[in-house]
Parts: C-alpha cells; structure tokens; sequence
C-alpha cells in the first residue's frame, strides 16, 4: 500500500480521525447544486477558503492537509474578480515535473529561472502547477466564469510566509515543498472543490416554502423563476420578485399573471428584502451586484439557488423527472395531461408553457395539483439536472446542443444514479453505456413502447400500441416519439393504456413548439422553439409536410456563445433540411447583454449556408423582413419563425400575420403549378 499513489499510506491511520468539521465540509460539497458526483470520489481535494486549508480526501475520509492562500477578495468566478472560484473542478493538467524546486513559470510554461530566497517583485508562480477545469456550469465553467480560461491554479508561491491568510489573486497557492508532495499525490482528472466560509459550505435549511416567511425571487420574470414562485405560491406559501424587465414597464401580462396569484412585484432596488422575507431565491444569472443579492447578505438571510429549491420540491414529491436533449417540454405536458385526465391530480413544473393551462388564466409554467406526483423537467444546460433525485427519470435522447454529448452523459449518469424507483430511456447507441449502468444496479427501467404502425399527416399522426389505437393532434414525426416516452412514465406511476388515448386526443400542446399564429391569404405563420441542430431539422421536415408549398424559414440564433458552439451544425442542418424552393432569412445573433463577446454575425452563417445552394439571406431588421415576407409568401407557403430566449418572437410572428392579413387580395401571389 505504501507504494501506491492512488491511496497515500497515512489513509488507514487518519481515516479513523477525520474532523466533524471536514465531514460537514465534505458532505456539503457532495450536496452542492451542481455537484457532479453522487458519491464521494475515490480521491479527491477540498479546498476550505474559510480556514485556509487545501484537504486531501479518499472517498469520505481526510487524509492530509495543506496550509494555503486564497485570494484576499474572497470567493467569486467572474472574470476579473480576482477571486477564487467556488465549486467542483477537476485538476486538468500537472505541470513541472522534473522542475527544480523554486523553477518559475510564466503563461504556464517554465522560464529556466529558479527563485531561492530572495525578495522578489510580485507574486511568482513557483515549483509545480496543477490547473483546474471547472466543472459547474455558469459557476465555474462557460462564458465569463472559466477557470480554465482564468489561469487559476494551485501552484508555490515565494510569499510562503502568507500560508493561512488570503492573499493570493485567485489562485491557491502554496509553500514550494508542500506543492511537490501534493504534486505527487494526485493525477490529472482528480476532482477539486473550492468552498467558502463555513456557512456557505454547510447550507442553512431551506426555510419551509408553505410556511409564513415570504420568498423574494431576483428574477421573477424568467421561465424557471416564475414557475417556482408560482408553485410556492400555489401551495400555500408566500412568495414575491424582482426583474429588470418588469422595472420599465414591460411584460405587463406576465407580471398581471403573477399578481392574481398574490405575488408581489418589487423594484429591483432591495426594497424586496424585509423584516418578513425569508429567504432570497436566485439563479445563476443573478450577480452579488444586484440590490436584492447585497440586501439580502447584509440581512443575513438564506440566499437560495433555483436548482436547490426545486431538488427541494422534487425530493418531497413523487416526481417524473424528463431530461434529454429535446422534448422535454413537451414530454412534461404530455404526462402533465394524461395524469390529469386519469385523475391523477398532479402538479408541473416546466420551462415551457402549457397551453391547457393558459387557457384556465395561468402563465402556463407551473400548476400544484393535490396529489405526490410531480412533473418537472430536469435541464442538463445549467448542469442542475444532477442535484434531483426523482421517483422516475425520464431520459428522451442526447445530442450536442448547450454541450458536448459526452459532458451530458456523465451528468445522466449521476441523475440516473439519484433515480428512486424507474428508469424510462430507448435503445439508442448514445446511451446504451446509462442503461446498462442502470441494468447493472438493479435500477428498473421501462422502454418507450413501439408503434410499428404509425401514419404522419399535416395535423398530427396515428398510431398503435398492443391493440390500442391512438391520435396524437400535434405533428411530427419527433411528437410521436414524444409520446411514446410519456406514456412508458405514465406506465411507471400505474397509468394503463386505454387511460391514456383520451389524454393525448386532446393534448394542447406547448406554447411556440409548432404552434400555428393563424393563416392569412392561404400562408399559414408557425412560431416555434427550436435552436439547435436536430430540432431544426425536425422542425422544418414537419413545416414541410404540413405545407403544400415552401417553408420560408425565419431563425433569430440564441446567443454568441450558443451559436459559436453550434456554427458548423448549424449550417449542416439548414443546408440539408431545407429544399431547394424554401427560402431561409437569418436575423442577427440575440444578445442579451452581459459580457459575452459578440466577435461573429449571422452574415456569416448565412453566407455558409447559401454556398451549399440554398436560398438564404441576412435580414438586418425586422420590420423590413415583415415586409419582405407579407410580399413574397404566397398561398401555400408556411411562415416558420425559430429561436430561442427572446420572449419577442412571438409578437414578430403575430406581426407577420397582420401583414399578411393586410395584403389587398390583388396582392397574393399565386403560385404557378
């Protein structure tokens, strides 16, 4: 044993000794938001900022521990904040082996000067580097936030005398010797996590969301934020927010949606925050500069992350979690309606907006029904789908969109692992590895059923389960294989076939997933959600059915960083999914403003696109296009407007369809057959 790395021979004597204070640490790490790990790994570092100490753990158990020095503006990621990063890392890189002790390294590479003693100008980077890789989300890892991309490291330093007080500029660093023995001891993949102070690492319990304290949500008017206040509320509980968006007037009907049910809206100006708030809910976009975050830590009040509260509501229940790449709206609606209908009476919580319940008042987002069941979509873009831990997972597909698919799989992993009773996923190749994981665990788990005998038409499709018949009323080859996946969750919870054709005779479906804005002048106007490769080209085979002339195809991209992640795909879905007569008109990329760099625009992609032999054009500005499309659509054709993020596109497609409306009838173009 003494010989081996992977367990340093002091395991066995300290193991037995690990501090309640490094077991608090260590399970509080583990329970993180976005933690990736459901068990502790084999061997893995801890760094206590509070008490300036960098632990080694194998599995539950603290081996040995380093003195070190954090940064002395504490804990943070932004880029620039000279801050240390908070949450899970791994190390990505061991750099300066073989180095002398005292070898200095610039941008990562060894200079061939060697500090021994002498006072030198500033803080060196001495001796042995370890680099870390962020492995949360919008925490550690992404645009304006990567620690990668930060150069944080653990390295020596020539500042040894400051070992225990934060003094660094973001990176750990520590004494030149105990970096070599660290150095020894660990491998690149090893995880790291960064806590803060002792409070933050343990977290308070979550105050009861039904009881008297009031909730305050900095971002109310977000789809995630607004769907947990309303279900708070819906339940018993109080709850208030504040958005930007709401401050100048705008989004008055969603903001009226939220007051009927008795939420406050607030200024967001930390006025919010009052003797009767107990607690602050944010999300991941909600910066410690905004008012209500710095009111709310100058209160000493709980400060709550979206992904943790939901975890909260989806331990309490008994919930069907439905990830995947696509669908997983429309998968939360079928089962949201199939349980209902079956009088199962549940609740929802979802990104998208179900049509059923905006026709009874609601936003559409949220609804909390008198039974345990509870239907939430588990988002893998945010990484948050790791802290669930649902009755039934429901696993639709993988492909690349917010990540790369192999990132996505690992995170499947630790929610399938977090699975209490079932889990439902097909037989793709992508995810053969989670399912025979799973098998091997003994973890149950339900096929979607097959429809061998299915018929797709412009309005919906048709198909049999053992001997049962069903129509499903929105179309798309991809809704059949929605449903499938619903009904096999539906099965999980007791639901049996001839429960379910009803439910889904009637689905309503979810807001701009292919929902028709109306038809003028024989062109129908379609708004929908997609934005990534595969929904694209799902998306458009079904304009293309439906629509016995061209898809004139409208896509607003949903981000640079999205977009630049996404570009070649992009271009191959469009290039391959449109035919020949279809016309594509691209608006420029959606900024919401932050930090992201905007160093591209759609001209280019556009450019790429009609290289390959399609009609694409670049459209500067909306109402021009409006324009264009009221004088070049023609009876037949159909108006498809795609995007994501920007709550916008829906009033540019209803303009679309004025225009439309408003063309004299000497003005509709014919086509020529």
């Amino acid at each position: 044993m003494a010989a081996d790395r992977r367990l340093p021979p002091q395991a066995a004597r300290l193991g037995s000794v690990t501090s309640r204070r490094d077991q608090a640490l260590a399970a509080s790490a583990l329970r993180r938001a976005l933690s990736p790990f459901a068990a502790f790994p084999e061997r893995w570092l801890l760094v206590d900022v509070a008490s300036q100490r960098l632990v080694l753990f194998h599995g539950a158990d603290s081996l040995t521990e380093y003195p070190i020095s954090t940064s002395k503006r504490g804990v943070g990621g932004e880029d620039g904040s000279l801050r240390t990063p908070p949450g899970w890392h791994r190390v990505h890189a061991k750099i300066g082996a073989g180095e002398p002790r005292g070898a200095t390294f610039e941008g990562r590479v060894a200079t061939g000067r060697v500090w021994r003693g002498e006072p030198g100008p500033g803080d060196l980077i001495l001796t042995r580097i370890l680099t870390l890789d962020g492995l949360e989300e919008g925490v550690n890892r992404g645009t304006g936030r990567d620690s990668l991309a930060r150069y944080i490291y653990v390295h020596g330093t020539n500042e040894e005398d400051r070992m225990g007080t934060p003094s660094s500029h973001g990176c750990v660093r520590m004494t030149n010797a105990e970096v070599e023995d660290l150095f020894e001891r660990v491998e690149a993949g090893d995880p790291l996590v960064v806590v803060g102070d002792f409070h933050d690492a343990v977290p308070a319990p979550i105050p009861d969301p039904s009881g008297a304290g009031r909730f305050h949500y900095a971002g109310l008017g977000g789809s995630g934020m607004s769907a947990l206040a309303q279900f708070q509320v819906m339940r018993g509980g109080r709850a208030s927010g504040s958005d930007r968006g709401f401050d100048g007037g705008g989004r008055r009907e969603a903001r009226e949606k939220l007051e009927r049910l008795g939420i406050r809206v607030f200024p967001q100006d930390g006025s919010g925050i009052d003797d009767d708030c107990a607690a602050l809910v944010v999300s991941t976009a909600v910066e410690r500069e905004v008012p209500d975050f710095a009111r709310a830590i100058e209160r000493e009040l709980p400060i709550v992350h979206r992904s943790r509260l939901l975890a909260h509501f989806v331990a309490e229940q008994r919930t069907i979690a439905v990830a995947g790449t696509s669908g997983k709206s429309t998968v939360v609606a079928m089962i949201f309606e199939i349980l209902r209908a079956s009088r199962r009476d549940p609740s929802v919580i979802t990104g998208g907006d179900l049509i059923a319940l905006q026709r009874e008042g609601l936003w559409g987002n949220a609804y909390a029904g008198g039974s345990d069941l509870l239907v939430v979509e588990a988002d893998e873009s945010d990484g948050s789908l790791v802290a669930y831990e649902p009755a039934v997972a429901v696993v639709l597909n993988l492909h690349k969109d917010h990540k790369e698919p192999a990132e996505v799989l690992e995170m499947l992993r630790v929610f399938e692992r977090r699975t209490r009773e079932t889990l439902v996923c097909g037989d793709a190749p992508e995810l053969a590895s989670l399912v025979d994981e799973a098998g091997s665990r003994g973890t149950r788990r339900l096929t979607p059923p097959a429809a061998p005998r299915t018929t797709l038409d412009a309005d919906g499709s048709r198909f049999e389960i053992e001997g049962v018949a069903f129509r499903l009323p929105v179309p798309g080859a991809h809704n059949v294989e929605n449903a499938l996946a619903a009904i096999a969750a539906c099965r999980a919870v007791g639901v049996g076939l001839p429960e379910m054709v009803e439910p889904l005779a009637r689905f309503q479906g979810v807001g701009r997933r292919f929902q028709s804005i109306g038809s003028a002048g024989g062109v129908e106007v379609v708004d929908d959600f997609a934005h990534n490769p595969r929904k694209i080209e799902a998306t458009i085979a079904t304009a293309r059915r439906r629509a016995p002339g061209r898809v004139l195809a409208v896509y607003q991209p949903h981000g640079y960083g999205p977009t630049r992640f996404l570009r070649a795909d992009l271009v191959e879905a469009f290039a391959g999914a449109l035919a020949p007569d279809d016309r594509l008109w691209m608006l420029e990329v959606f900024y919401a403003g932050g930090t992201a760099t905007r160093d591209f625009s759609a001209r280019e992609l556009i450019a790429e696109i009609a290289a390959r032999g399609r009609g694409a054009e670049f459209a500067a500005a909306r109402d021009d296009l409006v324009a264009r499309l009221a004088a070049e659509a023609r009876p037949g054709d159909l108006v498809l407007v795609m995007g994501a993020r920007d709550p916008s596109l829906t009033e540019f497609a209803e303009a679309i369809l004025l225009a439309l409306e408003a063309r004299p009838a000497a003005a509709v173009r014919r086509p020529a057959f």
